[in-house]
């Protein structure tokens, strides 16, 4: 091989090889380290380290029981169904008159950013939860945390914009609140529920600062965390107030059609002043995996000219820049499953509800064996008993700390999530935890109770 000529050193197109008579080199300076004072304030807020932790938890102690996530049962899914769910959707398409090219496109091609399923979903809502809005004002999402963010983004405007939030209150939309620098407002919720009252008095107390209370989140049915649901007449009063406040609410709701029993009204269904706007998902009802949620905002919004739309245009239009379109092929799993259950999800969660409904019953009873009524009124613990969802509170004379709770998987093999977690700021839940039952066997359940009973007799003896 011929030697390389002396352009190619001078150019140092040959690296390691010195050119006679050059200066020796020097060292790359050591690149900068970016300094985590100068990222946004989030990425230091211990809120986002609530889900990490508890995963390294779960892998630090893998022959633990873990009543920790709140996923739906893994023995509901099988691989084929997939399949099934999509090829049921290309031949609505078929059947509706699309090409081989047409649906060709609507698989593999970026779609409408506002979604490409939303008269299914339309008609969905109207079957199941007699929810009757037009399809234009569903805008299809990554899972209902986006639709989450894409709300937040639109509604405040401004530093003096609030977020009202029942307490305690779902991570993913405290967390989505300070990504965007949003202020939030707790109002706690009583030891018998919600009350109008409460929330009342907060919007007052934020108006008389100066502040704008937008909207309030909440989880009215089997409540992520605390399994709390709405009574009807909560319902009615949380409308009214809306309506005299100005106040728009954020109705999340992915544990109704995955509980036993008919469910109370949607506040949608009730909504009389599209003072609601309602955040859904199909991640407990179809499966995950295809991260597909929605938000029905049929609000009319006007500009300066009196041209008006609907704020689902305008959440699309912040979509476009977020995440362009919900993933084609999962919004076509998921289209082809409410198509075979007719768009009831009701039905098509049949199964499943009635599994869930029996593992908070297990769980409850288990509870109830292992921690009879003079025990644990003598220990100072009381739970509540939620007729479905996933989820129910556990009250302790300890702290349920994260250090507790390392003790507890460590010690004693059982998981579970310390309910200060779930308190907005200074927050509560201090001495409570949270259990989850929907991912484990009647086996797991049972033992994890009695795992679970042992830590507490310990924790309050050391108390």
């Amino acid at each position: 091989m011929a030697a390389p000529g002396p352009e190619a050193l001078v150019a140092g197109a040959v690296p390691n090889v010195p050119v006679p008579g050059a200066a020796p080199s020097t060292p790359a300076p050591a690149a900068r380290p970016l300094r985590k004072a100068e990222l946004h304030g989030s990425v230091s807020d211990p809120l986002l380290d609530t889900m990490n932790f508890l995963n390294e938890i779960t892998l630090r102690y893998p022959d633990a029981i873990s009543f920790a996530p709140g996923r739906p049962y893994d023995g509901f899914f099988d691989t084929e169904q997939v399949f099934t769910h999509m090829r049921t959707y290309l031949d609505h398409l078929a059947a509706r008159g699309g090409t081989p090219e047409d649906i060709r496109t609507a698989l593999y091609q970026y779609g409408p950013t506002a979604g490409q399923i939303r008269e299914i979903i339309a008609e969905s809502l109207r079957a199941d939860e007699g929810i009757d809005v037009p399809a234009e004002s569903v805008v299809v999402t990554v899972g209902a945390q986006e639709a989450m963010l894409l709300v937040l983004r639109a509604l405040i405007s401004g530093p003096d914009d609030v977020l009202m939030v029942a307490s305690p209150c779902y991570v993913g939309i405290t967390g989505a609140a300070r990504l965007l620098d949003v202020a939030v407002h707790p109002v706690e919720e009583r030891e018998d529920g919600f009350h109008a009252a409460d929330l009342e008095a907060a919007v007052l107390a934020e108006k008389a600062r100066g502040r704008r209370p937008r909207a309030f989140y909440l989880v009215p049915d089997h409540s992520n965390p605390s399994g709390a649901t709405l009574t009807p007449r909560a319902r009615t009063d949380l409308l009214d107030l809306a309506a005299r406040h100005d106040l728009l609410i954020l109705e999340d709701s992915p544990y109704r059609l995955v509980s036993p029993g008919p469910p109370p009204p949607t506040l949608k269904s009730l909504d009389r002043t599209q003072c609601v706007v309602h955040l859904g998902s199909y991640s407990k009802t179809v499966f995950p995996g295809a991260r597909v949620g929605f938000a029905v905002a049929d609000q009319t919004v006007a500009d300066d000219s009196g041209a008006t739309s609907l704020l689902a245009d305008e959440l699309a239009r912040i979509k476009s820049m977020v995440t362009v379109n919900t993933p084609s092929l999962s919004q076509a799993a998921v289209a082809g499953a409410l198509l075979a259950a007719q768009g009831l999800v009701s039905e098509l969660n049949s199964r499943a509800a009635a599994y869930y409904g029996d593992a908070m019953r297990t769980m409850l009873r288990a509870l109830d064996e292992r921690l009879p009524a003079a025990r644990r009124n003598a220990l100072g613990v009381r739970w509540n008993r939620p007729e479905g969802g996933f989820f129910l509170t556990v009250q302790v004379p300890f702290p349920a700390d994260d250090a507790a709770l390392t003790r507890s998987a460590q010690d004693f093999g059982v998981i579970w999530t310390p309910m200060s977690h779930f308190h907005p700021g200074a927050g509560g839940g201090h001495r409570a935890l949270r259990l989850s039952t929907s991912y484990l066997t009647t086996e797991e359940i049972d033992e994890g109770a009695a795992r679970l009973a042992r830590f507490i007799e310990a924790g309050t003896r050391a108390a």
